[in-house]
């Protein structure tokens, strides 16, 4: 699934390579660009706090930064 704002930023890249982009849409490409990279941010963020991680000997070792956002998010019962 493609992000809602990836349609519109590829659109007006494509725009600036072929045409070059006036004072509004580089205003746009670069509000979009920052709201899409947040997003992006904020999904990463929260995946990787919802993750727990194994050694081969099946032992956790999760950070301990981690397992405390976990703890307070719910996500653990330790």
């Amino acid at each position: 699934m493609e992000n809602k704002y990836l349609k519109r930023i590829n659109e007006l890249a494509r725009k600036a390579k072929a045409d070059g982009l006036n004072a509004d849409e580089q205003a746009e490409q670069k509000r979009l660009r920052q709201a899409y990279v947040k997003e992006f941010r904020e999904g990463l963020r929260q995946q990787i706090e919802q993750t727990q991680i194994f050694n081969k000997k099946g032992q956790e070792t999760t950070p301990e930064k981690v397992q405390e956002i976990q703890r307070k998010n719910g996500w653990r019962k330790d």
